[in-house]
């Protein structure tokens, strides 16, 4: 029986005075219980109790807030792998990561019968026992009896395991010295530490307590923030303490001689270059050489308009002597309606633009609004508004799609913060964040904003009747009263309110929210538009994954997203500006191919050279169509559409139209997801096969309407017919060796038309086609 239960437990709510008593008695009579010995039948009292008491207790005690809840995060106990996972360990329950430390003291002292505390003998707690490995524990030695964290807990349940108080100090923010470092060898050590500064002013060393995370898996840092390079690499470090996060960069580069050290990059175009150049220069690596004017030519007009040049556009590029001719050629681009196209596809990706739900029509008017919106140059921050605000018959108002594909207030709150604001705020849904600031009331106080968006349902002529979630037919969305929503957490009703914000503008809801949201003193809108631009533009974004931007995911290049976001909300938040920045700028234009092999300089983080990526569907069947004269067909739309200005996902149910089955095996989603994760470029052996001998680059290649028919027709030579198909589909000419080889082939084949056939089947299979390079 636990001699202690007749004395008062300290609950966190308690007056402070009292507690320190009550420590004070529990030591006084766990060291009496534990020191008496029975001599001739009788107790002797030990003289040095009180004395030991007393001299303990001028030391601050133990906080469980501080103190104890650092050892559960350091230990590991409280990660979701462990007792923090949602269903426990053992019968052990832990809150995720320390967000509940009554419900976790709870836990440790009253819980399973207060068997994991013995407050008689300390160190014979089941908890230090199971975390030093003395008895079997499933997780495995957290520490040893030499630790601190092992000092703390047994002090702990030696001063009464007293529980957690509301005026505790907490975590403020926590500083990392150096927060970026760089050091010079193959191999090195970056010893870090993290001091904490707490609500009441006070500041502490908590290096040997906090909790390291690095980016790179393959590098490991000690207990005692020591981060350790086996070679040369760049890493982030996450450090946790508490509730408080920060992050800290590292690198390790290869020793410079004064050889190495000079600088021999390309003087910088603009803001971009200057950030980007000056962390290439921190650790010594020089930027790729410029791209040749081929390659930045089929950069450009794919990344930008989805297309290839013409044959005709490429040769007067590339004859183009001009110094200014790069920088020309953005600006003709930005005035095409390919680009226009190109970003209503962005868009529609994001916001679920598909026929299930919206049904065949409202696709059609939405994806024709956001690609009007593009190419008049609206705002993104008027078009962002326009959907927001928007209600009304989702065939006369285009934008009110947006609401009729996001149907649940949870739904619609965590896709307006994901999309519009970078913040991924679906993990507060059950428990506060674990890498972000959100709580679980704030999650579900956002949601609540959302209620009371209804819908009047004009008709539904669904194809299905037992799949409720397909419509087909005009839909009028309504705004009506909040309606309340139950906070799991406090059982009580959840309080509308603003993302990060006290409450609710006065009002018309949706409005307030757009305007609010929309605002130039928001940065978290425009931060979060100006990294789904540049990734869109660079081939991976200045904070990764792109939709989740928070204080513990920093972006590469910090100052040059905060200048970025500036100077888009300062240009009105025009897209075409920002992207004319970036495709203007030294970095845009570098070769993929870097003469460095080291791996500092195939860092994509760094821009040192393109980045590579496998091209999306769309951009890969136009191409294959523009090179071939072949169209590709889509079920639902006419003949001579290109995969890019495809609207929705699936007009015509069980689609066998070739283009649709391609599109749909080279990872065009189904925009059932409002992320950019949805879309996959990752290359696959059925997309292998599909290139090898697919049914629709088969009949493409056979078609007697096609380019090499028109090419075979005309009486064109072998090289004439090698020029011409290089041109068109590589944008550059043959190197001797590829125009010699090909024109053998056109001798030795059985017939001209075959080894037309052959050669065009390999250069829309060259990598220079399907990767961006």
């Amino acid at each position: 029986m636990d001699r202690f239960e007749e004395l008062p437990r300290v609950m966190p709510s308690q007056d402070s005075t009292f507690t320190r008593r009550a420590q004070f008695l529990r030591t006084v009579v766990a060291a009496w219980l534990g020191a008496l010995v029975c001599v001739g039948g009788g107790l002797l009292w030990p003289r040095t109790v009180w004395a030991d008491a007393a001299a303990e207790h001028a030391v601050e005690a133990v906080s469980f807030d501080r103190d104890v809840m650092a050892v559960l995060s350091k230990a590991g106990c409280n990660a979701g792998t462990c007792h923090g996972n949602l269903n426990g360990k053992g019968g052990f329950f832990l809150s995720l990561r320390g967000q509940d430390p009554v419900a976790d003291w709870e836990e440790l002292v009253t819980s399973a019968d207060g068997r994991r505390l013995n407050r008689i003998e300390p160190a014979r707690s089941l908890i230090l026992l199971k975390a030093t490995a003395e008895v079997p524990h499933g997780g495995g030695r957290r520490f040893g009896r030499d630790d601190p964290e092992w000092a703390v807990l047994e002090r702990w349940i030696r001063e009464a395991a007293t529980g957690p108080q509301d005026a505790a100090p907490q975590v403020a923010r926590l500083v990392i010295d150096p927060p970026d470092a760089v050091v010079e060898g193959e191999t090195a050590q970056v010893p870090l530490k993290v001091t904490a500064e707490f609500t009441d002013g006070a500041t502490a060393d908590v290096t040997r307590m906090a909790v390291y995370e690095p980016s790179d898996p393959l590098i490991e840092v000690s207990r005692e923030g020591v981060v350790a390079f086996d070679r040369p690499s760049l890493t982030t470090v996450t450090v946790r303490y508490l509730r408080g996060q920060a992050v800290a960069r590292a690198a390790v580069v290869p020793p410079r001689s004064d050889a190495t050290s000079s600088w021999n990059g390309p003087p910088p175009a603009n803001l971009i270059d200057e950030a980007v150049f000056a962390r290439l220069r921190q650790v010594g690596v020089e930027p790729a050489p410029p791209a040749e004017d081929a390659v930045f030519l089929r950069r450009v007009f794919l990344d930008l308009l989805g297309v290839l040049p013409t044959a005709e556009e490429a040769k007067a590029f590339v004859a183009d002597t001009a110094p200014d001719k790069r920088q020309r050629l953005i600006d003709q681009v930005l005035a095409r309606p390919e680009w226009a196209e190109v970003w209503a596809g962005i868009w529609s990706d994001l916001l679920r633009v598909e026929e299930k739900t919206l049904d065949a029509k409202g696709v059609e008017v939405f994806h024709a609004w956001m690609r009007q919106s593009f190419a008049e140059g609206k705002p993104l921050d008027v078009f962002v508004r326009e959907i927001v605000a928007a209600r009304g018959s989702t065939y006369d108002v285009p934008p009110a799609n947006f609401w009729r594909a996001h149907r649940e207030p949870i739904i619609r709150g965590e896709t307006v913060a994901q999309v519009f604001l970078g913040a991924r705020i679906g993990c507060a849904k059950c428990h506060n964040h674990p890498f972000d600031h959100w709580l679980q009331d704030e999650y579900h106080d956002w949601s609540a904003v959302f209620t009371g968006i209804d819908y009047e349902i004009v008709k539904n002529e669904r194809k299905d009747d037992l799949d409720k979630h397909e419509f087909v037919g005009e839909q009028i969305v309504q705004l009506k009263d909040f309606q309340e929503r139950i906070n799991p957490r406090t059982g009580g009703p959840a309080t509308p309110r603003l993302l990060g914000e006290a409450g609710y503008p006065e009002g018309d809801r949706l409005e307030a929210l757009a305007a609010w949201m929309t605002s130039p003193d928001n940065r978290r809108f425009a931060r979060s538009q100006v990294n789904r631009i540049w990734f869109h533009c660079m081939g991976r974004g200045l904070v990764e994954p792109v939709d989740d931007l928070r204080d513990t995911n920093p972006a590469s290049h910090p100052q040059l997203l905060e200048d970025l976001t500036d100077l888009f909300i300062a240009s009105g938040h025009d897209v075409r500006g920002l992207v004319r920045l970036i495709c203007t700028s030294q970095t845009y234009g570098l070769s993929s191919r870097h003469p460095d092999p080291g791996p500092l300089a195939a860092n994509e983080q760094l821009y040192a050279r393109a980045v590579v990526r496998r091209r999306s569907a769309e951009r890969i069947l136009d191409a294959q169509v523009a090179v071939l004269g072949a169209n590709a067909q889509f079920e639902g739309y006419g003949e001579g559409t290109r995969a890019g200005e495809v609207a929705g996902v699936e007009r015509v149910r069980r689609k066998t139209a070739d283009g649709d089955q391609f599109l749909r095996l080279f990872g065009k989603p189904e925009r059932l997801l409002a992320c950019e994760c949805e879309r996959s470029n990752e290359p696959t052996l059925s997309q292998a096969l599909t290139l090898v001998g697919g049914p629709g680059l088969h009949a493409r290649l056979g078609s007697q309407s096609n380019r090499l028919a028109q090419l075979l027709a005309a009486d064109r030579s072998a090289e004439e017919i090698v020029e011409e198909l290089f041109w068109t589909a590589l944008v550059r000419p043959p190197t001797a060796e590829e125009k010699a080889a090909a024109v053998v082939a056109f001798e030795t084949a059985p017939t001209p038309r075959e080894a037309a056939e052959d050669l065009a089947w390999a250069l829309v299979n060259a990598k220079e086609l399907l990767f961006r390079n």
